[in-house]
């Protein structure tokens, strides 16, 4: 089975969802996958339809990066005794890992923010 057949459903997906700078080449038994998702609702299931073909993510035939279209998202002012988790907290279906990769351009650690930092929130 050739590696685009495997993850049709994926690609079909993401052709169809709002999803931009998408990329797909199959090299040396390896479908690349590169693609910038609307939100983080659309990132997630993009993740889902990647486990549904390989369970187990074990067959090592896919590498699947998947951005957040920083564009779209919120803003958030860190308060005194603000961290990634309980900002997080406020916006559904967004975890501490969605806001710190949102914001790598300006966070070299995720543990090390500060009141006043504006941080791009992906909705």
């Amino acid at each position: 089975m050739a590696l685009q057949d495997k993850y049709k459903e994926l690609i079909q997906y993401v052709n169809g969802h709002g999803v931009t700078d998408l990329s797909v080449a199959e090299q040396g038994g390896i479908l690349y996958v590169t693609c910038t998702a609307p939100d983080n609702k659309t990132k997630e299931e993009i993740w889902k339809l990647y486990e549904n073909a390989d369970p187990d993510m074990r067959s090592g035939d896919m590498v699947l990066n998947v951005a957040i279209d920083s564009s779209a998202a919120q803003t958030y002012e860190v308060k005194a005794g603000d961290n990634l988790t309980k900002i997080a907290k406020n916006y559904t279906g967004v975890t501490w890992k969605d806001i710190y990769e949102a914001n790598r351009d300006q966070l070299k650690d995720p543990d090390k923010i500060f009141p006043g930092q504006v941080l791009k929130i992906p909705v």
